[in-house]
């Protein structure tokens, strides 16, 4: 056992998206996290073979039939036990079975509930479906993303399911452990990613009450309007991009890429964008990827290739750093932050829903006569 975490016993009712990398990230560092899947839903040869969900790495798995009335006592039995339990159902579907958050801190009053959701508890939308796309374009992120005279571009997902959704509910867990290590008081965290996504933009809102950023797209200084901070062409057909804001850093890339005698636009001089722009863009283009890293790279000049992501796995300073890892035969990125006295890890490979039933119940205090009885009601599996 190792990690910050070391000690914390979490239960994870599974989900998609962002509620598993939540509790991923609690569980690389260190706590011990116990996965509730469907019961029945894969199918029991798999165990021992290789499951490639990366996001369930780092715990173990129950399979639990939550619409029985014995499932649902295996689970509040485990939260009687736990600092944490992470839900990302609808709103009120938790409490329709019957695990819903005055149930569970009934049991067990120093328990943090975590819920994980895109619209929030409450509000006109609550109910509704949605994806990381749409919340992220209701808290105002989407809009901002993308090119000038082009649509939108969606980010992966990563802003509303991960940076908005997960991270924003691994913390909240944190924090409230914290809280009921003082207070002995548990209590509810309702992480939404539109709560999120809007977080993430506050930078932004103050640029925009100072003036200096327009609520068109693309013509701002960090979403490609400036042409120091973009991305540009080789002439492999790589990209390389440059991020050179500070007076001092665009001077010298200006300096590095042969520049430095031109009758230039002055850097903040937005009219002047446009020419710059197309003077960047020659010179980018004459010359590979890997030309323009020899001149640029671990200079000032705040620049770094455009990796794809087989390529940054293998890029010297990720490799020095160990940024990504090799875990049971997989490459995948490395637990993070990193600490210096408990380190994090990557402690078990993702597992199949319900492989280790037995072996969580047991060392949950579920004697073996209760787990056949269970199994016998088709409650686990």
């Amino acid at each position: 056992m190792s990690g910050p975490l070391a000690g914390v016993k979490v239960i994870e009712i599974a989900g998609i998206g962002p509620g598993p990398f939540c509790a991923m990230m609690l569980a690389d560092l260190g706590a011990e996290v116990v996965r509730v899947d469907r019961a029945g839903s894969v199918n029991p040869a798999l165990f021992g073979q290789r499951n490639l969900d990366l996001l369930n790495r780092g715990r173990r798995s129950v399979g639990v039939d939550l619409k029985s009335a014995e499932g649902v006592e295996v689970v509040l039995r485990l939260a009687e036990q736990a600092d944490a339990l992470i839900e990302g159902f609808r709103p009120g579907v938790a409490e329709r079975l019957g695990v819903g958050p005055d149930v569970c801190l009934g049991r067990n009053p120093a328990l943090v509930y975590g819920r994980m959701t895109g619209w929030g508890q409450d509000g006109p939308m609550a109910h509704a479906a949605g994806h990381d796309v749409n919340y992220i374009s209701l808290a105002g992120a989407q809009a901002h993303i993308g090119r000038a005279g082009e649509p939108p571009t969606p980010p992966l997902n990563l802003v509303g399911d991960f940076g908005g959704g997960g991270l924003l509910l691994a913390y909240g867990i944190v924090c409230g452990i914290l809280s009921a290590s003082r207070t002995g008081r548990g209590q509810v965290v309702d992480a939404a990613m539109v709560d999120g996504a809007a977080a993430l933009m506050t930078m932004m809102w103050g640029f925009r009450a100072m003036g200096i950023w327009s609520d068109d797209r693309g013509t701002n200084l960090l979403d490609s309007g400036a042409p120091w901070y973009d991305v540009y062409e080789c002439a492999d057909g790589g990209f390389v991009s440059i991020g050179a804001i500070e007076p001092q850093f665009y001077a010298e890339l200006i300096e590095r890429i042969g520049l430095a005698g031109e009758d230039l636009p002055h850097q903040m001089d937005r009219s002047g964008w446009p020419e710059l722009r197309r003077r960047l863009r020659e010179v980018f283009a004459g010359r590979t990827r890997a030309e323009w890293s020899e001149v640029l790279e671990g200079s000032d000049a705040c620049f770094a290739p455009v990796l794809s992501m087989a390529e940054a796995a293998e890029h010297p300073h990720m490799k020095a750093r160990e940024t990504f890892v090799e875990s049971g035969g997989v490459v995948q990125p490395a637990p993070a932050p990193r600490f210096s006295s408990t380190p994090a890890s990557i402690r078990r490979p993702p597992p199949w829903p319900g492989e280790h039933t037995d072996e969580v119940l047991a060392e949950w205090s579920f004697g073996p006569d209760e787990v056949a009885a269970l199994r016998t009601a088709g409650a686990v599996a």
